[in-house]
């Protein structure tokens, strides 16, 4: 047989003869919007020797790291009054890491995570969303998750108004308000999974109805992503779990003072004091 006289047959999409019933072959989708962690990009160190404001800032963040401690109060540091250079050095010098948040409350304010883990920058906005204060944090977890909120009320168990569709939210009503009671004297975590329960879209937006919403929301990417917020009930959280297509894999409601995939762990902050002085040796040799 010549070359010429090999039949070409066509492959790919549109190639193959469609199915009997009518469906197509579809494929997955690849993972995508995976973090990764990259070092920020300084400038060169002349053109920074200058700026007082950004070296007297990262010497604050040296010393706040290497004497911050685990369920320490956040150390907190404004740097409202930063001329715009220094500021922007200090934006290249932390960056931005996997963990943002919101706060909608009695005040407006938004969290960003650096790439040092347990190291934030807060913004408190005006009605125009206009930065009135800036806020350098060291933290297991922002001093925003633990402000208070004048809109917290009790589970509502009350049996009256549930709609005939909803089969499955009240029993869960209840064991939220059994442990929330529980937990002022006994601080256990309490998770109950709401994957592994028969709930339906009615049965979820009761709850979500039941426990209102709070004022904090945060979305932390890694790969998938994972969406923190937390209801009008004193220690209740929804917390939701997806995977790098957007699918929701688990979703959970806790009884805890702070979702422990929000916080920060020690080693974490140990280690990003370590990266803090590799990135800012080469610059201001004096930081001590």
């Amino acid at each position: 047989m010549k070359l010429k006289d090999i039949p070409v047959i066509p492959v790919g999409r549109g190639s193959q003869p469609e199915e009997s019933d009518g469906q197509n072959l579809s494929y997955i989708d690849m993972p995508s919007d995976m973090m990764k962690f990259e070092r920020p990009h300084v400038p060169d160190p002349d053109s920074v020797a200058h700026l007082a404001g950004a070296r007297e800032a990262m010497t604050w963040l040296r010393q706040a790291l290497r004497e911050y401690g685990a369920k320490d109060e956040p150390r907190l540091a404004n740097l409202s009054g930063l001329d715009a250079e220094s500021r922007e050095l200090v934006n290249q010098i932390l960056g931005e890491g996997e963990v943002s948040l919101t706060y909608s409350g009695a005040i407006r304010a938004r969290t960003q995570e650096s790439v040092l883990a347990g190291v934030w920058r807060t913004f408190y906005l005006d009605q125009d969303d206009k930065v009135t204060v800036d806020l350098l944090e060291v933290a297991e977890v922002p001093h925003l998750v633990s402000m208070p909120d004048n809109h917290q009320h009790p589970v509502n168990v009350d049996p009256d108004g549930v709609p005939a569709e909803v089969m499955n939210s009240m029993p869960i009503l209840a064991e939220l308000e059994s442990h929330c009671a529980r937990y002022a004297n006994d601080p256990t975590p309490h998770v109950i999974n709401l994957t592994l329960l028969p709930l339906s879209e009615a049965d979820v937006e009761f709850l979500d109805e039941r426990l209102g919403r709070g004022p904090v929301d945060v979305l932390s990417r890694g790969y998938g992503k994972c969406q923190i917020i937390s209801t009008q009930v004193a220690n209740v959280w929804w917390v939701r779990y997806y995977n790098s297509m957007g699918t929701l894999i688990l979703n959970t409601l806790e009884v805890v003072d702070v979702p422990q995939v929000l916080c920060a762990a020690a080693e974490d902050l140990r280690d990003s004091g370590t990266r803090l002085e590799e990135i800012i040796a080469p610059y201001w040799s004096d930081v001590a």
